[in-house]
């Protein structure tokens, strides 16, 4: 399975976590598994750190793509399918990050790891 992480579930297995269920945990274990991290995540991360909004990131952001790689998760991409995809998703949910994940996940068929609950009204297939 090739499996999409949302930028909180990213942060919370690269910090060991609780808020990671059971079911996410093995999921992201799973060496079967592809695991996939947004370059989204990397703006968001360090975007919010920036603005003091996830002081607790300062390791995370100044290195997300090392940790990434070292983590053995594959990078993808922003592309304008993407982008467009996320400007034109109907729900009127306004965080640009999450519409990006939404739509990254959509276009390329990609279930989303994530906890939160705003992307099953965006129609995202989400494991939890």
């Amino acid at each position: 399975m090739r499996l999409l992480l949302d930028t909180h579930v990213l942060i919370w297995w690269l910090g060991n976590a609780a808020e990671l269920t059971r079911r996410l945990r093995s999921a992201i274990a799973d060496p079967v598994n592809d695991i996939l991290v947004s370059s989204v995540s990397a703006f968001e991360i360090t975007t919010k750190f920036r603005l003091g909004k996830l002081p607790s990131a300062a390791l995370l952001a100044t290195d997300v793509p090392g940790h990434v790689e070292r983590a053995g998760f594959q990078e993808l991409p922003l592309t304008a399918r993407h982008a467009a995809r996320a400007g034109l998703l109907p729900h009127p949910h306004r965080d640009p990050f999450d519409r990006l994940l939404a739509a990254q996940a959509l276009v390329e068929g990609l279930p989303l790891a994530s906890v939160d609950k705003v992307f099953d009204q965006l129609m995202v297939e989400r494991i939890e």
